[in-house]
């Protein structure tokens, strides 16, 4: 699933994929959403999409979104955000809230949260510093409480920069990719590099950094920057807060079918995601709480924070939905080496500390059990001993013990 459609002009939108999943994105294994579902789903809150739109298919009937997808505005031509002639903001939709399907395919990170549609780019996928600012705005004075820009831009931009202020006056936290997802980075984009936005960049499953990508719906590679994947680039891109996987998604598109995707515009969805089941569970925290909580909840890299590639590690909505309410206003305000702590290691293995507290459990049962058995072994050979020895001493008139028996 592309972030754009070069060719739109002639060969029209993109069709829908006969291809289906009948299993889970590795991403969905890695963040594992479902621990907290019992705490939170993400009801309540609503995710804007701000992007190439929603396709409206998806909000009814049997779609990802079914009776949870509002329709805003197009502010690039005619209609309003249903159409989606690209498919990228279906897909991004769908990553932050798509239901759990009956075949036991990918879903949503925050499967009850509602998605506000804002088309900010034309048919093609493209956009600019003003549709942008017209597309959050219209996000923040339509409820959202998260904002996931779909595409960046190049330059920064007045307009662009006092959308971002407005939108976190308004009580919305934006999520934004470092980069576009076809292309190398080597320059900050934007409003990734606004203060206050929260800077998303893709890891793949061995937990370094992703490089972008795209592919077709087949599932095929249709083609990589330079080939291959291209690294980001440390200290030549915008600032990064959080990482999440972004290389190799399941996610459904417009027409449904599966799609497979790449890039970090679509960690950004999973960060989104994961910022509805925290605002599921702990809806008064600010725009500044919410984006600490993520931060300071992240596995580690190891290394100095916030690390230039992946800055506080990735994303982790078990520990962020079931921290305290106050957890994540304090580690993110530190970021200095001594914070270093665990490394982050991908995917996140079992805990071992529960096998282990069971086997010495286990261990000291068995030997507390052994011990016992071995002394009541012993009582039964001395009981059967003192029996031998007064039935001699019956005998020969003598008591157990080889003294003459009583008259």
């Amino acid at each position: 699933m592309s972030q754009t459609l070069s060719d739109v002009r002639q060969n029209g939108c993109r069709k829908p994929s006969a291809r289906a999943a009948d299993r889970p994105s590795w991403s969905q294994v890695f963040l594992r959403p479902e621990a907290v579902w019992p705490l939170s789903r993400g009801a309540g809150v609503t995710v804007a999409v701000i992007g190439s739109g929603v396709d409206a298919g998806a909000g009814s009937g049997a779609g990802a979104l079914a009776g949870r997808l509002t329709l805003g505005p197009r502010l690039h031509g005619d209609g309003d955000a249903g159409r989606d002639c690209v498919g990228h903001g279906t897909a991004l939709a769908t990553l932050v809230a798509g239901r759990r399907p009956a075949d036991g395919g990918p879903s949503g990170v925050a499967p009850a949260a509602k998605v506000l549609a804002v088309a900010a780019a034309d048919d093609a996928g493209s956009t600019n510093a003003d549709l942008l600012a017209r597309g959050i705005r219209a996000a923040a004075d339509g409820g959202a409480r998260i904002g996931l820009v779909a595409a960046p831009i190049a330059e920064p931009a007045p307009a662009l920069a006092d959308a971002v202020g407005y939108a976190t006056a308004k009580g919305m936290l934006l999520v934004a990719p470092v980069g576009p997802d076809n292309q190398a980075v080597n320059a900050p984009v934007y409003p990734a590099g606004y203060p206050g936005v929260l800077a998303v960049a893709a890891i793949g499953a061995d937990g370094a950094p992703a490089g972008s990508g795209v592919s077709d719906s087949a599932g095929g590679s249709a083609g990589r920057a330079g080939g291959a994947a291209v690294a980001v680039a440390p200290g030549r891109t915008s600032r990064v807060d959080v990482t999440a996987p972004g290389e190799g998604l399941l996610a459904a598109g417009p027409g449904g079918g599966t799609f497979t995707a790449s890039g970090p515009s679509y960690a950004a969805a999973l960060v989104a995601g994961t910022a509805a089941l925290v605002l599921g569970r702990s809806p008064s925290l600010t725009v500044e709480q919410l984006a600490d909580r993520l931060r300071s909840t992240a596995y580690r890299p190891g290394t100095a924070l916030p690390d230039p590639a992946v800055g506080w590690g990735a994303v982790d909505p078990v520990t962020a939905v079931g921290a305290p309410a106050a957890a994540g206003a304090a580690a993110a305000a530190v970021p200095t080496a001594a914070a270093t702590a665990e490394p982050v290691v991908v995917p996140p293995p079992p805990d071992g500390r529960p096998v282990r507290l069971a086997s010495a459990v286990t261990g000291v049962s068995l030997g507390g059990a052994a011990l016992l058995g071995l002394a009541a072994a012993a009582a039964r050979v001395g009981r059967n001993r003192a029996a031998a020895r007064a039935a001699r001493a019956g005998r020969d008139g003598r008591d157990g013990a080889g003294t003459p028996a009583a008259e």
